[in-house]
């Protein structure tokens, strides 16, 4: 039996800490969840962390030793299968009584779960050799979540040696990060999100894992993140000539996600699900017939192999019914639930500071910043410390961080050597630089906002985790970075895992009185307010690119409107009350919509 079987959510990887450990936290309740491995530092903090609180010896892995990221990675992802393998087993001998972890594991699942149905078969039972045969029975279906890992795609840095010389290919950040994975005793999922890196994909040839053995079986499987089908395609067919199978594509939307966001052309979740669902079964065939050709060639299996494809979806869901709509009508074998998950201490790394924030937090603490050095969207969250350092930073005179780890040091514009433009060593010179052009005032801090938003993301993104385990935080920078999607607004309390996996299923409502649209409403206002700040960045001069590229957005964000009028009626599981104020919403929108002007072309270039 494997954990898809048993719960129908996964939790997706949120910042580089948040989610760090959640595999030792919940996978033993037969839940799965991603980690982010390209940090290896926090990655090797960690792992010294669970070895001492389980006993196990721990050897601290240097930057000395050879392949020292690449070793670090392996050694944690071996150890919480480890501590999860242990306490698989521990909880398997447990007593059937209140109270006990074997009573949670099956309190938790979905009503319609075939084990959850024995479970109550069994609690029903009087008869007591009746009721000992099914506990053996169900003892013998605990398994643990998934241990999915994840890299960001674009996080692949080159490195280089003490003596200032560039380390070979396979040495790059998102390489070594890879090869931790492959060379893990794990049998998971990579997942690969934030595009499309060649050399990444090129070098998953060097592992078996990914490929099948002799008996058609998988150790290692890739996943990809993808906000559209076209990608999804193009991807699939690249990784698939070169042997490697897609054996999940997660859709996620494009802007009601937390972390870094990827804004489609104005096409929306509905649509984009509706396109995988209807070409699932012969994208499947095509990738499928592709990796089998290569693996005959290869001699790695003598007749082809029947691989299937799973299609899952995250971003925004916040209510049962959403996520059984979801599940049924687009025919999804799973749905990620990220942001909600931040509001549950036994889950994820929130230090008490920062979850207090979130407590108290209205909708317009949630907002897409340009934050993040990469130059992509970014969800933030108004009221974090870092946020709060940011802010005191320029008050001082002193825009920019300290950057120690560099893992989003690309620019080159000042340095031969490239430096993150969330530095002070950048910030510094770029207003060096602007001081020269001797702007206006009002254009000056327009574009002096625009170097200073960018903010350190290595050190924030982590120092959740360790200040959660008391351990002391890197170079002294305290500051915590959080990046909920929008759809926390609606969450204002801490919750216990029995109570969100309970909203999850519907047996318990857990969200606030703020008013709460549809999730296909609130993406498509998200998009609607996207679409205006690219109508005023193009409002001065407008390229013909610029012009047609806004034109396609609104149409396409007009044929998303008409998709979803057409939806309502399929949407059974809500109030007519409900599905009017849906349809009311969306007329209202398109009529918002239609009245936004783009303006006029004028030829600046093409």
């Amino acid at each position: 039996m494997r954990s898809s079987e048993l719960h129908t959510f996964h939790i997706p990887v949120m910042g580089l800490g948040y989610t760090i450990d959640t595999p030792i936290k919940i996978a033993r309740f037969g839940i799965s969840s991603v980690v982010s491995i390209i940090e290896d530092e926090l990655v090797e903090r960690m792992r010294e962390f669970y070895c001492k609180q389980n006993g196990d010896t721990y050897i601290a892995i240097t930057k000395n030793d050879d392949d020292y990221r690449a070793k670090r990675i392996t050694g944690y992802l071996n150890l919480m299968k480890r501590i999860v393998d242990k306490q698989v087993e521990e909880l398997r001998q447990l007593p059937f009584e209140p109270g006990s972890e074997i009573v949670k594991y099956f309190e938790l699942l979905p009503e319609d779960s075939p084990v959850k149905k024995l479970y109550e078969e069994m609690i029903k039972t009087s008869d007591k050799h009746a009721k000992e045969f099914i506990q053996k029975q169900l003892r013998g279906k605990i398994v643990a979540g998934n241990i999915d890992v994840n890299i960001m795609s674009k996080l692949d840095r080159n490195n280089y040696t003490k003596a200032g010389e560039e380390l070979p290919l396979g040495f790059s950040d998102a390489l070594s990060a890879l090869r931790g994975f492959a060379n893990s005793d794990l049998t998971s999922s990579m997942i690969f999100s934030a595009g499309y890196n060649p050399r990444l994909y090129s070098y998953i040839e060097n592992f078996p894992d990914f490929f099948p053995d002799k008996n058609g079986n998988f150790q290692k499987k890739i996943v990809l993140k993808v906000s559209d089908f076209r990608s999804a395609l193009i991807q699939g067919k690249i990784l698939a000539k070169k042997g490697i199978r897609i054996s999940e594509f997660r859709i996620e939307s494009g802007l009601n996600c937390g972390g870094h966001a990827f804004p489609t052309e104005g096409f929306l979740l509905g649509p984009i699900l509706e396109e995988f669902k209807s070409k699932k079964e012969s994208l499947a065939e095509e990738l499928a017939e592709i990796c089998n050709k290569i693996w005959i060639e290869k001699g790695l299996i003598e007749s082809k192999l029947n691989v299937s494809l799973i299609i899952s979806a995250q971003g925004g869901i916040g209510t049962a019914n959403e996520d059984k709509f979801l599940r049924e009508h687009y025919h999804l074998s799973t749905t990620g639930w990220g942001s909600p998950f931040l509001m549950v201490p036994e889950t994820t790394n929130v230090d008490d500071e920062t979850l207090n924030k979130l407590v108290a937090a209205n909708k317009e603490d949630y907002y897409t910043s340009y934050a993040s050095p990469l130059g992509i969207p970014f969800n933030n969250f108004r009221k974090s410390s870092s946020e709060e350092q940011r802010k005191e930073r320029i008050a001082k005179g002193r825009p920019g961080s300290p950057c120690y780890k560099k893992f989003l040091a690309s620019d080159t514009e000042f340095t031969v050597t490239p430096i993150c433009t969330a530095s002070r060593e950048y910030q510094s010179l770029k207003i060096e630089q602007l001081k020269e052009k001797q702007l206006p005032s009002e254009k000056f801090k327009h574009e002096f906002d625009k170097i200073t938003e960018k903010d350190c993301l290595c050190e924030g993104l982590g120092a959740g985790a360790l200040i959660k385990n008391n351990l002391k935080l890197s170079h002294k920078l305290t500051a915590v970075t959080i990046c909920p999607g929008p759809n926390l607004a609606y969450f204002s309390k801490v919750f216990t895992l029995r109570e969100m996996v309970s909203h999850i299923y519907g047996r318990a409502n857990i969200l606030n009185t703020e008013s709460r649209p549809n999730i296909f409403i609130n993406e498509l206002n998200l998009y609607i307010d996207h679409f205006k700040k690219e109508i005023i960045n193009c409002s001065n001069s407008i390229s013909t690119s610029q012009n047609r590229y806004l034109q396609k957005f609104k149409a396409n964000l007009l044929e998303g409107i008409d998709y979803y009028k057409n939806l309502i009626p399929s949407i059974k599981l809500e109030t007519e009350k409900y599905l009017r104020s849906m349809e009311e919403e969306l007329v209202s929108i398109e009529s918002a919509l239609i009245n936004l002007v783009i303006p006029d072309e004028v030829i600046v270039g093409n």
